[in-house]
């Protein structure tokens, strides 16, 4: 059972969700209440803190991928189109200024 509720303290899009502080109440809450002993303890409030940033940089990964395709999905252009743009329309101005 102390297995098992490891494992659902530490789900991935649900341990993202929440905040480091909250995680670490809710490590601290479970090891008293399953009568852990104090390195059991830290060790599992270092995985908790380990699997929270993995699960925060894994869901942050999600998110971008997701904002990637719905943009191209727009057409918009990127940055880089705006830049490249950018520095055509200067060099063209440059041109022109250059010729009269």
């Amino acid at each position: 059972m102390l297995d098992y509720l490891k494992k659902s303290l530490l789900t991935g899009v649900g341990l993202a969700l929440r905040s480091k502080k909250e995680i670490e109440e809710l490590a601290k809450e479970f090891s008293e209440n399953s009568k852990m002993d104090q390195e059991e303890a830290k060790e599992f409030l270092k995985e908790c803190q380990q699997k929270y940033e993995d699960a925060k940089t894994d869901l942050d990964h999600k998110i971008e991928t997701a904002i990637e395709k719905i943009l191209t999905r727009l057409d918009l252009p990127s940055k880089a189109d705006i830049k490249k743009l950018s520095d055509r329309i200067d060099q063209l101005t440059k041109q022109l200024s250059d010729q009269k």
